[in-house]
């Protein structure tokens, strides 16, 4: 994952982070109209970038069927993710971003600095291995740790965990996590699952300790996090 002369161009390197996203997030198969809404765009628009994708050899589709990439199609999907979750974390370790903040600043970083400079930045940071979202960052090589953890919306009653990701992508969500304060590391337990009324009831403990507080929660919000019932 070190400096070629040929990177993709952004648009590609947009489409194969976002398929490699949907695909790492699992939460079903990759889809034109998926992709279509993360990316905001329309579905023809999708297609077409697919075709060029196809012909770059970076991913495998039939026309109405799923989508996944090819091995070159990861490789270069982990390079954009590497640099774009190590600017993440950097903005907010280094210049006192808020974590709401980074994603869209990330968005238009990833593309221009050199993947030299993200070596640094690793370097500097101490080699994280996640971003302030819980994202794994790969590694130069392209690996990434990988962590057992479960959607909190999937999560049955009575399930203890520690938040370890939440979804970056709709900066009002991770704002009004902020709000009630539900973050990273902070432990909870699914008292109830209230699926009529579209919620969840918890009781969460601060990740530094402090008093347990019960927590009413709606799904579209737990769709956003995912806990790791083992606590790590």
């Amino acid at each position: 994952m070190g400096n070629t002369p040929a990177r993709p161009s952004t648009s590609a390197e947009d489409y194969v982070k976002v398929i490699y996203d949907l695909q790492e997030r699992g939460t079903g198969p990759v889809t034109i109209s998926g992709m279509a809404e993360r990316l905001s765009v329309s579905n023809s628009s999708v297609s077409g970038m697919l075709r060029k994708l196809n012909e770059l050899g970076f991913v495998e589709h039939q026309r109405y069927g799923n989508v996944s990439l090819t091995e070159t199609g990861t490789k270069a999907a982990l390079a954009v993710l590497r640099r774009h979750r190590l600017l993440e974390t950097y903005l907010v370790a280094e210049l006192g971003y808020s974590w709401d903040e980074v994603h869209d600043e990330a968005e238009i970083l990833e593309h221009v600095v050199s993947d030299k400079f993200v070596d640094r930045i690793a370097t500097h940071l101490g080699n994280p291995v996640v971003d302030p979202h819980g994202d794994p960052i790969p590694t130069r090589e392209g690996t990434i740790v990988e962590r057992d953890s479960v959607l909190l919306s999937d999560a049955e009653a009575g399930t203890c965990g520690v938040i370890v990701r939440v979804n970056d992508t709709d900066p009002e969500l991770l704002r009004y996590l902020a709000d009630i304060d539900i973050g990273i590391g902070m432990r909870v337990e699914v008292v109830e699952r209230l699926p009529f009324a579209g919620s969840l009831q918890l009781s969460v403990r601060p990740e530094k300790g402090g008093e347990v507080r019960e927590q009413a929660l709606g799904l579209v919000a737990a769709e956003a996090l995912w806990l790791s019932p083992e606590g790590g």
